[in-house]
């Protein structure tokens, strides 16, 4: 195709554009311009039309011509201001014998944008092999003008961790490939966990691409992503006047998903400290802010050995160290020389990359992000994706020596396990989740005071030992919560999916007949041989007693079922509780809201179903 040619198809070619929001809050982070009328123009695919421009030696011509095409409608937007737009660019275009740097400024130039409005989409689609060296400097060339940098789809590509490595990216964008179905496949989830822990101890932030579904949302912000793109927030629109700042579904999602409200917001947000940012461009005019600004910042806060640096969005990006710049303060010239604009120092020379993390991580991630960089100064925090204050090395201990001392308040104090405060409140959260079911359980040792009358409370303390481990076991190896009620009641609490109520069912089965066979070693050979006990009862009566035994009452939150309260919720399971005493199978198991004998069909022959009135009738 020759240039007229090639101006006609551009004509015909359009851009989509789709949110990337907040995963907690629903604002709008920026738009990836998406490729649209492809079909028109007389290509196969959007690849399609790369491929024949790189083929033509024509690719920097018109990728240029659609990045101006882009920007220009991303103007059109009424808060683009706020926004950024993500532009996906092809790698090969630093093969093209025409290609220069600067064209991107003059465009932003004439529609009066600041370089941070744009983040590049960077593809493993095309290893560039010996010309990787162009580029990384092409790269340190965006970074140095402040553009933004994310790697898209990012999985296992040609480049992967490498191309991680060398590009220093702002944004990761994790491909659709690994959050489709990542609530019930662990690898994904694996995976997705320790690319975060990666990103954020690098500073970058976690974009979770092709979110369509509640379940998949829960699970990115089980998991700690940050932002979130896809059919569940937005699909793909021509038309900018659909687009809008804030997106308040995703926001009553966040809302209605009461999982995360727990001591760990309230203690990041009482110690974290708002030191004043530097901003990277100047407010009134958008110029890169120069470094007499940051000498006086440095001089007015004397006590501050580093300042956060946020753009124009008031997001955090890196921070600046006084120690960085201190070589050029105290030698001869070197304050005069960084002063000096055609010097060619800037800002950007001397930013350097801090752990990130919003307000509403776990701590224990948190933590982790911190300790995996040995030379972090702290994690910056945000909150709504802007910058809302500093937790120091200090701070964090403080945090972590808080929860600590919160939590042991609440242990049992012989098992060492979560008490009644979180154990009550676990049932409360499963109603309340309405992204997945729940499967919770009161557990109960059997005749366990005639045992402790016999053998001491110091046997009837191993007793509840070796109960506990048994349960800390499962817990382990099935990812759920287990609790200590109080003396020998137990409690378990999973969030599955409907599909694998069996299987947790099967497991909590063989707790009960673990306990059964472990506890024997307890008792001294005669009473085993015999299999029974003999002590006082209740009333007083001399009487024989089994072996100790556990028994479970098991009840199936399904994720559809939440008209329930967590009192009648109590009342089923106390039900439960008596029929699995007098079941030879020592287990009784209802669904909520439903006949278990029609609810879950296909049970093991060793579970016989109760039959329940349903809770909320």
């Amino acid at each position: 195709m020759n240039a007229e040619e090639w101006g006609r198809a551009i004509e015909r070619l359009d851009y989509a554009f789709q949110p990337i929001v907040s995963i907690y809050w629903g604002v709008c982070l920026g738009y990836e311009a998406l490729l649209r009328g492809w079909e028109a123009a007389g290509f196969a695919s959007i690849q399609d039309v790369f491929d024949a421009a790189f083929a033509g030696q024509n690719l920097f011509h018109v990728e240029l011509a659609l990045r101006e095409k882009a920007v220009r409608k991303f103007t059109e937007i009424r808060h683009h201001r706020k926004t950024k737009l993500f532009f996906n660019i092809d790698n090969r275009v630093l093969l093209m014998p025409d290609y220069s740097t600067g064209s991107t400024a003059e465009i932003l130039g004439r529609f009066g944008l600041s370089p941070d409005t744009i983040a590049f989409d960077l593809s493993e689609k095309h290893d560039l092999g010996t010309y990787a060296a162009i580029t990384g400097r092409s790269l340190a060339s965006y970074r140095k003008q402040a553009y933004k940098i994310a790697i898209d789809d990012f999985r296992t590509g040609y480049s992967g961790l490498q191309l991680l490595y060398s590009s220093e990216p702002d944004f990761i964008k994790i491909d659709r490939f690994f959050i489709a179905g990542m609530e019930a496949d662990s690898k994904k989830r694996l995976f997705v966990g320790k690319v975060l822990n990666l990103a954020h101890t690098l500073g970058i932030m976690v974009i979770a691409e092709g979110v369509e579904t509640e379940s998949e949302y829960a699970c990115c912000k089980d998991i700690g992503c940050d932002y979130i793109q896809g059919f569940l927030v937005q699909r793909p629109t021509t038309d900018v006047g659909e687009l809008v700042e804030r997106y308040e579904h995703v926001s009553r999602l966040n809302a209605r998903d009461r999982r995360d409200k727990s001591l760990d917001h309230v203690l990041l947000s009482q110690e974290m400290e708002y030191l004043e940012p530097i901003h990277l461009h100047t407010p009134d005019k958008g110029y890169l802010t120069d470094m007499a600004t940051v000498f006086d910042s440095f001089r007015m806060y004397k006590s501050y050995s580093f300042f956060p640096v946020t753009n124009g969005n008031d997001a955090p990006i890196r921070i600046i160290k006084e120690s960085d710049i201190k070589e050029y303060v105290y030698s001869k010239y070197g304050k005069d020389l960084l002063l000096n604009k055609a010097a060619g120092k800037t800002l950007l020379d001397f930013v350097v990359k801090c752990p990130m993390a919003d307000v509403n991580t776990r701590i224990e991630n948190v933590i982790e992000c911190f300790a995996i960089d040995g030379s972090a100064e702290g994690v910056l925090l945000t909150e709504n994706g802007r910058y809302a204050g500093f937790l120091s090395a200090k701070s964090l201990l403080r945090v972590v020596n808080e929860k600590n001392i919160t939590v042991a308040r609440d242990q049992n104090p012989l098992t060492r396990l979560p008490g009644n405060t979180v154990v009550g409140e676990f049932p409360e959260r499963a109603l309340a989740d309405r992204f997945a079911a729940h499967v919770i359980a009161h557990l109960d040792i059997d005749h366990f005071k005639a045992f402790n009358d016999v053998y001491g409370f110091r046997q009837g303390d191993r007793a509840i030992l070796l109960f506990a481990d048994i349960l800390k076991e499962a817990a382990s190896r099935n990812g759920c919560f287990v609790g200590h009620i109080g003396g020998d009641d137990f409690f378990i609490g999973a969030r599955v999916n409907d599909s694998d109520i069996l299987e947790a069912l099967l497991w909590i089965r063989g707790v009960v007949d673990k306990f059964s066979y472990d506890v024997l070693s307890l008792y001294d050979q005669e009473d085993r041989r015999r299999g029974f006990i003999t002590s006082v009862d209740r009333d007083g009566h001399a009487r024989d007693f089994p072996l100790l035994s556990a028994s479970a009452a098991v009840l199936h939150i399904p994720d559809a079922v939440r008209s329930c309260t967590t009192e009648q919720v109590g009342a089923m399971i106390a039900r439960l509780k008596m029929n699995a005493k007098s079941t030879p199978d020592r287990i009784a198991v209802a669904t909520l809201g439903a006949q278990v004998s029609s609810s879950l069909p296909g049970w093991p022959s060793f579970i016989r179903p109760q039959e329940m009135n349903s809770a909320t009738g």
